[in-house]
């Protein structure tokens, strides 16, 4: 819930201000700052409650700490790369790449009841899906229709 209150609160704000700014409205930077933001805030998560995310995979998965650095690197590097002109392209479908990766792991910690920030088996269980996957859709389609379309 707190990434879509930093998205959508971000995009409030960086909208207005470029409207203010330069006299119309760009959704599509507000869109791209807004995201950035986001991805700048999740990323913290994977490095302040690393054992929670590594609960989040499943046994089979090799090397759970380093994929959970990878991915906040990853977010981090996809967020910078949405405020570059030249690279917010390449970095869109990085980040819808990512997130369909991602997915799996949010299902299989729900599932289990992982509590990530505590890194216990006391969560929301399955019920967390019933937004979490509309959510992963929404940040695909904001992605995908705000700053690739």
């Amino acid at each position: 819930m707190k990434p879509l209150f930093v998205l959508l609160g971000t995009f409030i704000v960086t909208i207005l201000i470029l409207r203010w700014l330069n006299g119309w409205w760009d959704y599509r930077l507000a869109a791209r700052i807004a995201m950035a933001a986001m991805l700048f805030f999740t990323a913290i998560a994977h490095f302040v409650f690393t054992k929670g995310m590594e609960m989040m995979m499943p046994d089979f998965v090799p090397f759970k700490k380093g994929m959970v650095y990878f991915t906040g690197v990853a977010e981090i590097g996809c967020g910078v790369g949405l405020l570059l002109n030249h690279w917010y392209g390449i970095a869109a479908l990085l980040l819808i790449l990512l997130f369909m990766l991602m997915l799996p792991a949010n299902i299989y910690a729900a599932l289990r009841r992982v509590n990530y920030e505590k890194g216990t088996l006391d969560g929301k269980g399955p019920a967390y899906l019933w937004f979490r996957v509309p959510l992963q859709a929404f940040f695909i389609a904001w992605i995908y229709y705000l700053i690739l379309y």
